[in-house]
């Protein structure tokens, strides 16, 4: 078991790694931020581990201990890829999962891993991970599926379809896979996933984003005209560089993406696109520049770093919507808000579609059919002429209380 110790004022990191005992200093202070801080790290290193995809040096690029363990890590993969294996010696569902996982991650973003990694720690591994591949049948699989749905972990309320199925496909992948590569039948066939439940957008009317910006904290302001009126997702806006702001060509270029606090690429490569701003974009933009202008991000603490989106949703999103007595819902809705702002405008799909980071239109129709009128304008015209005739110009912000920070 992993332990965070203190050593001379500074956190130290006490673990196991490859039957080795393993403790290694950090420039941490011994504080609760810096030692929550360690714990999630400590979370990750412990589920690479016990996955097979950790790797020294990514951690500890100094220690004394990487050359060691690299050397050790090269005898263990070659033992597992050695084509003089026996046929016979069909590996258990732990260790072909060590080898998939190694193959598959450099296909991955990092969230995405360790999004896979989890649910294979917590749910899937502790069911399998001794039986041999070839020997997992149709009914382990669908027993284990029923499983989840009342999975004694969680109490209050038992996993949705949507998470069972995100367990599951790994499971699928992993099956599949090795039935293809040691000639068995995957008994994943004929298994479908689960339905789920359609959920409808909920996008906020015209109204209700005046109403918003009229009331919202005036320091969180700007940023939420940026989430209203551009689509941004929460994680383009969290990594929003100045040097990705074209104030001559008013266009808001999506390059990276902040995920659990780091940058890296978007979505998707369809989601690299530019983002036309509208003036009121334009005007809050130039606002939050007097304020943190010459940091990297637009939208930050007063030490630079990038807002925490969990720690602003709670302290101003949720208070400000029953303030207002407007129904709660997530943060995400003001990228539903543009899109159908967009369309009730009369925007072209295609331009619409190109700010939204879609490769097509078939995904906007899908989503936002019943809010597509007749639809004209290609160029963002028709969008910047309905705020300029309905936008808030009138309405001065009310007092707000501006003690405390998110």
């Amino acid at each position: 078991m992993a332990t965070i110790n203190n050593r001379h004022g500074r956190l130290q990191i006490d673990f196991r790694y490859r039957n080795q005992r393993c403790r290694e200093h950090t420039r941490f202070e011994d504080t609760p931020a810096n030692r929550k801080r360690l714990k999630k790290i400590l979370e990750r290193m412990e589920a690479e581990i016990v996955l097979g995809t950790f790797v020294y040096s990514n951690y500890f690029p100094k220690s004394s201990k990487v050359e060691f363990f690299e050397e050790l890590d090269a005898k263990v993969t070659a033992a597992q890829l050695s084509p003089d294996r026996n046929e016979d010696d069909i590996p258990t569902f732990a260790q072909f999962t060590d080898l998939w996982l190694s193959e598959k991650k450099i296909e991955w973003r990092e969230s995405h891993l360790l999004t896979v990694m989890s649910n294979l720690t917590s749910y899937t591994l502790p069911a399998f991970e001794n039986r041999r591949v070839s020997d997992i049948t149709k009914a382990d699989i669908l027993n284990f599926r029923s499983t989840l749905a009342k999975d004694p972990k969680r109490k209050s309320s038992a996993l949705k379809a949507t998470t069972i199925n995100k367990i599951m496909n790994p499971l699928r992948m992993i099956m599949n896979e090795a039935a293809d590569r040691y000639e068995f039948t995957s008994p994943f066939k004929g298994i479908k996933s689960l339905k789920t439940q359609k959920v409808d957008v909920e996008p906020f009317t015209l109204e209700d984003v005046r109403l918003i910006l009229a009331n919202v904290r005036s320091d969180f302001r700007a940023y939420y005209t940026v989430r209203f009126f551009t689509g941004m997702r929460t994680a383009e806006i969290d990594g929003l560089q100045w040097k990705y702001v074209d104030f001559d060509k008013r266009e808001i270029l999506i390059r990276e993406t902040l995920v659990n606090d780091k940058l890296t690429y978007t979505k998707t490569d369809g989601s690299q696109r530019e983002i036309h701003m509208s003036q009121p974009v334009y005007d809050a933009l130039l606002q939050q520049r007097a304020v943190s202008w010459g940091q990297q991000y637009v939208f930050c603490t007063r030490n630079g770093t990038p807002l925490s989106h969990n720690n602003i949703t709670k302290r101003v999103w949720y208070p400000l919507l029953r303030y207002l007595g407007l129904k709660e819902r997530r943060p995400y809705q003001s990228r539903h808000t543009a899109a159908t702002l967009w369309l009730a405008s009369g925007e072209s799909p295609e331009w619409i579609a190109r700010q939204m980071g879609h490769t097509s239109t078939e995904m906007l129709f899908r989503v936002y059919s019943r809010y597509v009128p007749n639809l004209t304008r290609r160029d963002g015209s028709a969008f910047d002429r309905l705020l300029q005739q309905n936008y808030l110009t009138d309405v001065q912000p009310q007092p707000i209380n501006t003690q405390g920070e998110a």
